[in-house]
């Protein structure tokens, strides 16, 4: 999601997005007060979606779910464009877009859940949208602070939490699990690293241990080094 006004773009990852009506066609976004991209929302009345797909470079998610619009430039090396509205449309790794105009706006307390009408909008391509369902199973991760699913991971009961780790768990034999080594998750953004999976997508292979992965190496959602994952 994300919105124009004097010169200032914002945008954020957002896991609620669902139709209103039909005719006229009307969407709704759920958006965290704290979130750079309300405030803009509220003063230019106008917003877009775009669509993302199920796999994608993962640099999207943590630029635009983990990071403030107040102190980067989002748009900034990712392919967009502006129509009617001046809402700057996502394109990179998009299946569709829709952009709107706001009219209705409901306070639900840490949310605002803006109404729009879709003034115009296209089909980009033929891929899998990415789904929260995805997100969840692929990157083994919590809800961002600002999302309407977030719970405090000391919240989580231990039924919960033994649940979260089942699935970021592969379907390995104990002794494949011993010789790569554990789990790896980033303390910034929740990422998981699993030697089975690697990271193909930055040129790590499955199978690479955790202790192996070059000093380099960098959280593929919010860019922290190796010293930030623990296991």
């Amino acid at each position: 999601m994300a919105s124009a006004h004097e010169g200032k773009k914002a945008g954020y990852i957002g896991n609620t997005v669902f139709q209103v009506t039909a005719e006229p066609s009307q969407l709704a976004i759920s958006c965290h007060k704290n979130n750079s991209t309300c405030g803009i929302i509220e003063n230019s009345k106008v917003f877009s979606v775009s669509v993302l797909q199920k796999e994608l470079d993962t640099s999207i998610i943590g630029i635009f779910g983990f990071m403030t619009s107040s102190e980067i430039d989002k748009f900034s090396n990712i392919k967009h464009q502006v129509f009617s509205t001046g809402a700057p449309i996502v394109t990179e790794s998009t299946v569709a877009w829709f952009e709107c105009k706001v009219v209705n706006q409901i306070d639900t307390g840490t949310h605002i859940l803006f109404i729009g009408e879709v003034v115009d909008g296209d089909v980009l391509s033929e891929n899998e949208p990415l789904t929260y369902q995805y997100y969840r199973e692929k990157y083994r991760m919590l809800a961002p602070k600002n999302a309407p699913t977030y719970i405090e991971k000391e919240k989580l009961s231990n039924e919960t939490l033994q649940k979260i780790q089942t699935e970021k768990s592969v379907m390995l034999v104990e002794e494949e699990k011993r010789d790569l080594g554990e789990d790896y998750s980033c303390t910034i953004c929740g990422y998981t690293y699993n030697p089975a999976d690697g990271e193909p997508a930055a040129g790590i292979p499955p199978g690479t241990r955790f202790e192996d992965l070059p000093d380099d190496f960098k959280c593929p959602v919010c860019g922290a080094s190796k010293e930030y994952f623990h296991g």
